[in-house]
């Protein structure tokens, strides 16, 4: 037992070594001037270990950038980024993002179409975000849910999509 115990710790030692020894991937994120939604989802990542840049841009630049990454209609969220190559569009989960980097799949990217309530940065209530980024809305006596099914979609090269990852 004590082995098995001792031959545990050292496999744990090794693999955290080994990852401690890793870059950070790094993410360039193109955000709306102000969006708190985006600045909670930057955090998101990086305590995920990725390392961001954030570029803040009016919303005419915000929309040449999608379509210079080539994210297809239908898919488009705020913000968009890039990572290893990849587009990633929308507020995409950090473990959806390790899963595509561990995997590299030939494709354009990641996409979280819309701003499901509930995906990274989109959980908590801020009143000063003019993009919906209340998670819980009581207005006329109701309550908006505070987090919705959602998928991760893959961008394949060709444009088509499948599902990544359900959350």
């Amino acid at each position: 037992m004590k082995t098995l115990l001792l031959t545990a710790l050292t496999a744990l030692t090794l693999s955290t070594a080994a990852n401690a020894d890793t870059p950070a991937a790094e993410i360039e994120m193109y955000a709306p001037t102000v969006c708190l939604a985006c600045i909670d989802y930057a955090e998101h990542l990086r305590q995920h270990g990725f390392k961001v840049t954030v570029n803040r841009l009016p919303m005419d630049d915000l929309k040449a950038t999608k379509e210079r990454l080539k994210v297809p209609r239908g898919y488009e969220a705020i913000p968009s980024a890039t990572v290893a190559g990849y587009f990633i569009e929308g507020h995409v989960p950090a473990e959806d993002i390790q899963l595509l980097l561990k995997k590299k799949p030939d494709a354009r990217g990641l996409a979280v179409p819309g701003l499901p309530l509930g995906a990274p940065g989109r959980e908590y209530s801020s009143p000063t975000c003019e993009t919906g980024c209340t998670t819980l809305d009581k207005t006329q006596g109701t309550e908006r849910p505070r987090r919705e099914p959602f998928n991760t979609f893959l961008i394949l090269k060709d444009g088509d999509s499948k599902v990544w990852w359900r959350h």
